[in-house]
């Protein structure tokens, strides 16, 4: 049963795992106006990725602040799934230096 259930989660975990490819992408389609193409911030007070600004934080807190927007980021809860979010933030991860 045990070893039914860690394959289990490990199915699952794989189906939602990031993809830095489709976060790239993502990126390009919503954020690259106010973040810059290569992460550094175009905007006053946008978090610079490229020195991994805003990043410290788990996946689970930057999902929700992506879903939910704030200050001048709008919210993109049903404009993107979850799971590109995640990408999204997979892909911001690459470009700190």
């Amino acid at each position: 049963m045990k070893a039914a259930l860690l394959l289990l989660a490990g199915v699952c975990a794989a189906a939602t795992a990031a993809d830095v490819g489709t976060g790239s992408r993502v990126y390009a389609t919503y954020c690259v106006g106010c973040h810059g193409a290569t992460g550094e911030s175009l905007m006053p007070a946008t978090p610079n990725f490229r020195r991994g600004e805003g990043l410290m934080k788990p996946d689970a807190m930057l999902l929700g602040a992506l879903r939910h927007g704030g200050r001048a980021m709008p919210a993109f809860a049903g404009i993107l799934r979850d799971q590109e979010i995640l990408d999204v933030i997979a892909y911001l991860r690459t470009l700190q230096r």
